[in-house]
């Protein structure tokens, strides 16, 4: 490549980043009141990256779980339903972190929270992850709001590649930005720590390509979770509380099924599904609603 092309092409990068940076601010102006006028009608939003800027995208019809389906997780909820009502009342509450089985009902609680206190003010802003690296943004927008905003992290996990997690990070601990006291982060993620762990991290190095200290790789993934003041586990759920599960679901639907024929059902569709699940119970009953009642 010649120097005249580096010329251009370093300008035109100039160009690029001033424009980015006007479009973002002007974005954040011109829509300010459109924005306040959102907040004051919805309480479920989705922050969306659109053409590299952020924006704050209603959510009219939300997926609203009712707390009284999520069967066999009872001191999960309680757990996260005491740090919700701290929040709300203005007490010390804690981001959270809920980890564990996939299906286990992690985001079905966060919605049944939202569900639960939504007209004592909650908030529900769901962040994917590529909206991470504007959360300072976010935060601005409903700085002064009178309501309890939760960022929801659904499904979160990273790559060593991935720098997002460091803007998330930030805000949960450590940044040189102060928080509001008007919003938590609760996210939910089947590993631990968010970050893949290998076998390797524990070995001492044995060559010249082999890291110096192992150890401070670890202590960097784990950081990220420890940032999380409460860690909430969701293990794989027995047979007996699979079984509940359907029937609950069952009788909520009025399927004509007898007890024995039911449980039958359930044992079989399990047998070809993923496992013991409240996500796989639910399957099972839209299933089989479908085929007794066609």
């Amino acid at each position: 490549m010649t120097d005249d092309w580096k010329v251009v092409i370093s300008r035109l990068t100039h160009l690029i980043d001033k424009a980015e940076k006007f479009f973002l601010q002007n974005n954040v102006t011109d829509s300010e009141e459109e924005t306040n006028s959102l907040l004051d009608q919805y309480s479920a939003f989705r922050w969306q990256i659109r053409f590299g800027v952020p924006k704050l995208i209603p959510v009219r019809h939300p997926d609203l779980m009712d707390i009284n389906d999520l069967i066999g997780i009872n001191q999960e909820i309680d757990t996260l339903d005491r740090n919700t009502r701290q929040f709300l009342y203005g007490l010390p509450a804690n981001h959270v972190l809920l980890w564990g089985d996939r299906g286990t009902g992690k985001s079905s609680l966060v919605k049944a929270i939202l569900n639960r206190y939504a007209d004592q003010g909650l908030r529900l802003i769901e962040v994917n992850k590529d909206g991470l690296i504007y959360l300072q943004e976010l935060t601005e927008l409903i700085w002064n709001r009178q309501e309890s905003y939760v960022l929801f992290c659904d499904d979160l996990s990273f790559s060593d590649q991935e720098a997002e997690y460091r803007e998330l990070k930030a805000m949960l601990e450590g940044g040189i930005s102060a928080r509001p006291n008007n919003v938590l982060i609760y996210a939910t993620s089947n590993r631990r720590h968010l970050m893949p762990r290998q076998i390797v991290e524990n070995k001492f190095p044995a060559t010249d390509q082999d890291e110096l200290y192992p150890r401070e790789t670890t202590e960097e993934k784990v950081s990220l979770s420890d940032r999380f003041g409460l860690r909430i586990a969701f293990q794989r759920i027995s047979k007996r509380t699979y079984l509940d599960i359907v029937s609950h679901y069952s009788q909520q639907r009025c399927l004509p099924i007898s007890d024995d024929e039911l449980e039958q059902e359930a044992i079989e569709w399990e047998a070809s599904s993923s496992g013991r699940s409240g996500r796989v119970a639910r399957q099972l009953i839209d299933d089989l609603e479908g085929r007794l009642k066609s």
